[in-house]
C-alpha cells in the first residue's frame, strides 16, 4: 500500500530556543527566508504524500496563516509588480491539503500521534517530526516511503549517533539487510548506558502501520513521563519487527540553538539569492576569530 497521509507533531514548547519561542512557534523560526515547518511540508509533498495533518496547539495559528492565502499582501505584491514574490507566496498555499488539530495537553509525542488516529484511519502514514528540518536531494521520507513499499513494514529513519549522545534519544537492535537498511527488532529509548543495543537511534522521521493506534490507547507513560512514541514502536519491533533505513540527508535539530545556526549557514551558502555574497562574507568573518 501507498503512503499517502502524513502527521506532522509540532505542538511542543520549544523550551530550548527560549525566549524566541516564547512569542513566535520554533517551527516558524526561519532558516534563511523559509520557516522550517515549510522545508518540512515541502519534503511530505515532495514524497508523494497528499494529505497533511499538523498537530498544533495554544498559540501556534500563525503555522495555519502561513499556509493560507494573504489577499492584502498578494494585492500589493501584484500593484509593485513583484510577481516573482507574488507566486512564490501563492504558491506556498497550494502546497498540499493540510489539517491542523489541537493537542489540548501535551502529553508526549504518542500522545501527539495519537491525535491523529481519525485523520489517518485504516492506512500506513508517516511522521515528520516538527523540529527536524532534513535536507537532501532525495527527500527522507521519500527513501522511508520505498522501504515501506518493499518491506510491507513499519520503517524508522536512523542515523548512526556517537556513546555519549545516544542516551538523548534511543537505541536499536538492527540486522543489515542491504546497503543502509537493516531490520530493527527491538529498541529502547532514552537508553543508560547499559542499556546500549547499539549506535543507531530513530532521529526526525518514521512510516507506522495503523495498528499503532491499538498500542498506544493502552501505552502507560514512559521517559519524562509522557506517551513515547518509541515505546509503541518498540511493541512493533518485537512483534512484527521494523525497517531503519538510514536516510541520504542532513538532519538540521531546529529545537536547538546550534541546530537552527547551522541550517540557516548550511542553507544559506547554497541560496540562488545571496550565496555568494553570504560565502564571501563568512570567509572574512573566520579570519577573526
Amino acid at each position: 500500500m501507498r503512503v499517502r497521509k502524513a502527521v506532522i507533531p509540532a505542538a511542543g514548547l520549544g523550551t530550548r530556543v527560549l525566549p524566541a519561542s516564547k512569542s513566535i512557534p520554533k517551527e516558524m523560526l526561519p532558516i534563511v527566508d523559509k520557516p522550517a515547518i515549510q522545508y518540512i511540508v515541502e519534503e511530505a509533498v515532495a514524497s508523494g504524500i497528499e494529505e497533511i495533518l499538523i498537530i498544533t496547539n495554544r498559540g501556534k495559528s500563525v503555522m495555519e496563516d502561513h499556509f493560507d492565502r494573504s489577499p492584502e499582501l498578494e494585492e500589493r505584491l501584484q500593484l509593485s509588480k513583484r510577481m516573482d514574490l507574488y507566486e512564490e507566496v501563492v504558491q506556498v498555499s497550494k502546497l498540499a491539503n493540510i489539517q491542523y488539530l489541537r493537542q489540548k495537553e501535551t502529553k508526549g509525542l504518542g500522545h501527539a500521534v495519537n491525535c491523529a488516529k481519525t485523520f489517518v484511519g485504516n492506512e500506513p502514514f508517516a511522521v515528520l517530526y516538527g523540529d527536524d528540518v532534513i535536507i537532501g536531494d532525495v527527500p527522507a521520507a521519500r527513501q522511508l516511503c520505498d522501504a515501506y513499499e518493499k518491506y510491507g513494514k513499519g520503517v524508522a529513519g536512523i542515523k548512526y549517533v556517537p556513546t555519549e549522545q545516544i542516551g538523548k534519544y534511543c537505541t536499536l537492535k538492527v540486522e543489515p539487510l542491504e546497503d543502509k537498511i537493516f531490520s530493527v527488532t527491538d529498541m529502547i529509548e532514552k537508553p543508560k548506558p547499559e542499556q546500549i543495543i547499539s549506535n543507531y537511534a530513530i532521529l526526525g522521521r518514521c512510516i507506522l502501520p495503523p495498528s499503532v493506534f491499538d498500542i498506544l490507547d493502552d501505552l502507560p507513560p514512559g521517559a519524562n513521563g509522557e506517551i513515547q512514541l518509541t515505546d509503541a514502536m518498540q511493541k512493533i519491533a518485537r512483534q512484527e519487527g521494523m525497517i531503519g533505513v538510514v536516510y541520504d540527508s542532513k538532519r538540521y535539530d531546529m529545537g536547538n540553538k546550534l541546530g537552527i545556526l547551522q541550517a540557516t549557514v548550511e542553507v544559506g551558502v547554497k541560496h540562488p539569492e545571496i550565496a555568494e555574497d553570504f560565502k564571501a562574507y563568512l570567509k572574512e568573518f573566520v579570519k577573526t576569530l
